[in-house]
């Protein structure tokens, strides 16, 4: 009896991880599904496609006030998406180009192959390349 009861434990355990491993897949699907739902966020994805950029860039692009272009990037950066890199004063926002998660690698290859002929996301990539962080980032 005490050898069943063990087995028991064990597959209850076993059940257990992959109810948890479970949940955090999906827990992680839907945070890069929240960060795909949004306009803005697509369109700092595709800016950063092109280069890396600031908080200021960006939202001297997107014209939002910087708290909101923060909480877009954090969204984006929560999901796995992103990333921010310090440099000097600045922090340096790009793609996660080598992530550790297939549904990451999936969604950046989606919107890499997407949006291209969106007339707002056209205006943004021209916009991008004459934005100087040197400049507006001072105002």
């Amino acid at each position: 009896m005490r050898g069943y009861d063990k087995g028991v434990e064990i597959k209850i355990e076993y059940l257990y991880i992959s109810v948890n491993n479970e949940m955090m897949s999906i827990q992680k699907q839907e945070k890069i599904f929240k960060a795909l739902s949004d306009k803005n966020r697509l369109r700092i994805l595709k800016m950063l496609q092109r280069k890396p950029l600031c908080v200021c860039e960006i939202t001297d692009v997107l014209q939002l006030a910087a708290s909101t272009v923060s909480q877009h990037l954090s969204i984006l950066s929560e999901a796995g998406l992103i990333l921010g890199e310090k440099d000097g004063k600045w922090i340096n926002y790009r793609l996660n180009l080598q992530p550790d998660d297939a549904a990451i690698s999936s969604a950046l290859l989606y919107i890499q192959m997407t949006l291209e002929n969106d007339k707002t996301i056209q205006k943004d990539l021209i916009s991008i390349s004459a934005v100087d962080r040197n400049i507006i980032c001072c105002k």
